[in-house]
């Protein structure tokens, strides 16, 4: 008997399914009702191999983010992007700035949609996806209403091979306490070279005088949303969705 893959494990908490709009790259969660309804844009992690099926908006956590989202009356959009390892002749490179360029097209066809409030929009990034951060801490517009990140990758990883521009700590301490509010969802078992980069970030955001609002999932892994199945990572995903709701208010 073939093992379900991790990624393809069932979202950690059951909510009422519901079944996006596919456009393009974009799968759009909504509400019942007119509208216009505020947005979350859900930003997948990374880097992933190219021709990877089902796509990560076809994975039950990020359908599940979706559908708990609109329940919580919010559109909720899923991109895939292309952040891919790609191999060239030069060696292997981490297709951030494709996945940035795509990310950034998709947030705004998302606040050009009638049925979405276009000045009340998170972008919430998730691990390796994290990275892509960086361009909306450092340049945010006015309708941004906050950056949620969770079990995120907040500078590159040893031996990654990304441009300079993705480094979320760097952004964080430049851009200093003009910044929208920021939500960090962190795992307490996560890997070192990781859990590395969420500390230097924080420290960096306190320096900078930016607050950080943090839920701690003590016992959770990375990837905690598939990976353990308890009541305290129900409870962290539930309370992460439900500030990103306050935030949209």
């Amino acid at each position: 008997m073939t093992e379900t893959p991790a990624h393809l494990r069932p979202f950690v908490l059951t909510t009422a399914e519901v079944a996006p709009e596919r456009t393009g790259p974009i799968d759009l969660y909504l509400p019942e009702g007119g509208g216009p309804f505020p947005a979350a844009v859900i930003v997948h992690g990374g880097p992933l191999p190219p021709g990877m099926t089902p796509t990560p908006r076809d994975w039950p956590v990020f359908r599940g983010y979706g559908s708990l989202l609109a329940s919580l009356g919010l559109a909720a959009a899923v991109i895939d992007h292309r952040l891919h390892v790609l191999q060239t002749a030069d060696g292997v490179v981490l297709d951030y700035p494709t996945a940035a360029d795509d990310i950034a097209v998709a947030v705004e066809a998302v606040r050009a949609d009638p049925r979405v409030d276009d000045d009340r929009v998170v972008v919430w990034f998730f691990s390796g996806g994290s990275l892509l951060s960086a361009d909306w801490l450092r340049d945010q517009p006015a309708w941004l209403r906050g950056v949620a990140l969770t079990y995120p990758a907040l500078a590159p990883l040893p031996g990654w091979p990304v441009d300079p521009r993705f480094r979320p700590v760097e952004a964080v301490a430049e851009r200093g306490a003009s910044l929208a509010p920021i939500l960090l969802t962190r795992v307490g078992l996560e890997g070192p070279d990781i859990a590395t980069t969420v500390a230097d970030f924080l420290t960096a955001a306190d320096g900078a005088g930016v607050k950080v609002e943090i839920i701690d999932v003590p016992n959770g892994h990375h990837s905690f949303d598939i990976l353990d199945d308890t009541d305290e990572s129900r409870e962290a995903v539930q309370r992460a969705a439900e500030r990103v709701r306050q935030l949209l208010s």
